[in-house]
């Protein structure tokens, strides 16, 4: 009788795909969410071996922004005869690495966390480039998607890859963000500013429907034209090339009395902690199918009050549902005359509820763990 495969010691890969030997974290999140993931793999009682597998032709150098000797980094070719499990996340395999890990048995995960469906979408209704070779590996046993990308793009992964799909735990930790802020004054965490106006911020990406200005530019004028004492200043990121290219968006905000009154800014690209630690007072954020992203735990892990609407997390922060913009004015107006009371102890909850998607969390390594021994078929 053939025993089923154990769990214990897994050897996993989960892929990168590093296209400079000093690349940066901070580029998008698809690197973190390796780190991250590696990380909680890492801290499984079973003891799996987890490495970073690049699959570009990038070298592999100490000018990688983590420690090697932590997270344990290779190429492809170092460890194809050894995995168990292979995570494709930050970089893809072609079909004769596919072809290869599948003859020696060892199971294939798509792990996806981008809003996918929606980018395909944008960029065949408006021209913008996504691909310029195509290819759906439809040798994967599973697709894992995290919570917020699952409504709008696991059906049309699991279809186009014609394998299983599940929704899988999101998995975040502070380690790169707390070193990130060591170096800032109080280490980039809230501090009440002692003025009665504050300076409120909108940082969406502004590259695509899913995170985008307009909604929380409402809300805050909302509030100006309730209380315009509250509000000393409004600044958005990421929307310079807006204020400079479309005729739309520049008509649209120039109707907001906060625009009108002068007390507005459509600015560049900025880092976040820096941004938070030296211009904002209050954050209010919008998104659409996304309801959740790690700016919106990296705002409420250093204590800034953050208005959002994500649906997947409304212990955090000041939670308004969908597009009510009536209500999250309403709460930023709260934020605004409250939160200083409150601020420290905002910061102890914020934090106790962010440890859940961290390996602090048992259950959810237990849970990884749950899906590894589906995957594979395995006894504990």
């Amino acid at each position: 009788m053939n025993r089923p495969p154990q769990l214990n010691g897994l050897r996993i890969g989960i892929t990168i795909g590093l296209r400079a030997p000093d690349e940066s974290l901070w580029i998008n999140g698809i690197k973190q969410n390796a780190l991250f993931l590696a990380k909680l793999l890492t801290a499984s009682p079973h003891d799996h071996r987890v490495t970073l597998v690049n699959t570009t032709d990038v070298p592999l150098t100490d000018a990688l922004p983590w420690d090697r000797m932590a997270y344990d980094t290779r190429t492809f070719g170092e460890v194809k005869d050894v995995l168990d499990v292979l995570i494709e996340l930050g970089g893809q395999i072609n079909a004769e690495q596919t072809a290869y890990l599948k003859a020696r048995g060892a199971k294939l995960v798509s792990y996806c966390c981008g809003v996918e469906y929606i980018n395909v979408m944008e960029s065949m209704l408006f021209g913008r480039r996504l691909w310029n070779t195509l290819f759906i590996n439809r040798g994967f046993n599973e697709v894992w998607a995290i919570p917020q990308i699952a409504t709008s793009s696991l059906p049309y992964l699991q279809s186009l890859r014609r394998c299983p799909g599940r929704v899988v735990p999101f998995v975040w930790d502070p380690m790169f963000l707390t070193e990130r802020t060591r170096r800032l004054r109080h280490h980039g965490e809230y501090r009440p500013s002692g003025a009665h106006a504050k300076r409120a911020t909108v940082m969406e990406p502004n590259h695509d429907v899913v995170k985008f200005c307009v909604y929380p530019m409402l809300i805050i004028d909302e509030v100006f034209r309730r209380a315009p004492d509250a509000i000393s200043f409004a600044h958005t990121t990421n929307a310079e090339y807006l204020a400079k290219s479309s005729p739309e968006f520049v008509m649209l905000m120039n109707y907001l009395e906060i625009v009108r009154a002068g007390k507005a800014s459509f600015v560049g690209r900025f880092d976040t902690p820096d941004f938070l630690a030296e211009l904002t007072d209050v954050v209010v954020s919008h998104q659409w199918e996304n309801p959740l992203n790690y700016f919106y735990l990296e705002v409420c892990w250093q204590g800034y009050p953050l208005i959002h609407n994500a649906s997947l997390a409304p212990d955090l922060g000041y939670y308004y549902p969908d597009n009510d913009v009536q209500q999250g004015a309403e709460l930023l107006l709260r934020a605004l005359r409250e939160h200083d009371a409150d601020w420290q102890e905002y910061t102890r909850r914020q934090r106790d509820i962010l440890r859940r998607y961290t390996p602090e969390n048992p259950a959810l390594v237990a849970e990884y763990d749950s899906l590894l021994a589906h995957l594979i078929g395995a006894s504990s």
